[in-house]
């Protein structure tokens, strides 16, 4: 009896698809309370999600066989370039906004999970600290409030979020020798432990008198004028 086998298409056969279905369902619901005040930066961001999707779907369909290395890389790629391209956006629209920076945060940190899982499986599972340790880091938040409140923003956490997506591709495309990916994803490891730990010295500097993780800068900004104002004998 002849057999007719459908071929993936993009690279993705059912774990795949149904993986970006999932992302894509979860994307939407996340965003669809803002999808009327969207930016133009938030839809460059958008586009990206949807490529850290495409690579998502292609990494767990690679659980289950073969997958095009090329379409992987090429995908995350495009999505790390799109990265330099939405705050330019953001910026000359004049569409700078609390939602757009953390949906593209959000952004890059899954690109990287997804990565860091591909990558782990030549490397060792080890790599899977670098996707994780952001998610571990909110997730000790619950635990110790001061840990919710926000660091003072800082550009080398945007530069070594670069370099982490960066490096992972470049791991994830086995063009380099096997012992230069292992060093470049270890020092990729140690700059975002790096990143991290200057972050978390902050916060644990400044956590007193910061109840439940409630952000304290701005209450602490808004009584400022009230104790100069008592030193000064005016109240």
């Amino acid at each position: 009896m002849l057999q007719v086998r459908s071929a993936p298409i993009l690279g993705l056969g059912v774990v795949g698809w149904v993986t970006w279905a999932l992302f894509g369902l979860t994307l939407c619901a996340l965003v669809f309370r803002n999808v009327e005040r969207l930016s133009p930066a938030d839809r460059v961001t958008m586009t990206r999600a949807l490529l850290v999707g495409a690579v998502t779907a292609l990494v767990a369909e690679s659980f289950v066989r073969s997958v095009p290395v090329a379409i992987i890389v090429a995908t995350a790629s495009v999505a790390l370039v799109l990265d330099l391209v939405d705050g330019k956006v953001a910026r000359r629209t004049g569409s700078v906004s609390k939602f757009g920076a953390r949906f593209d945060m959000e952004v890059d940190a899954f690109l990287i999970m997804a990565l860091s899982v591909y990558v782990s499986r030549s490397l060792g599972w080890w790599v899977l600290a670098i996707g994780v340790m952001r998610y571990a880091y909110v997730a000790a938040g619950w635990a110790m409030p001061w840990l919710r409140r926000p660091a003072p923003p800082r550009y080398w956490c945007k530069v070594v979020a670069a370099i982490e997506g960066i490096v992972l591709t470049v791991a994830a495309s086995g063009l380099l020798p096997w012992m230069v990916n292992l060093v470049a994803v270890a020092c990729a490891l140690a700059l975002l432990i790096e990143s991290f730990g200057r972050d978390v010295l902050w916060q644990w500097r400044h956590r007193s008198g910061d109840a439940a993780g409630i952000d304290v800068s701005g209450a602490a900004q808004r009584a400022k004028p009230v104790k100069q104002a008592q030193q000064a004998g005016r109240v």
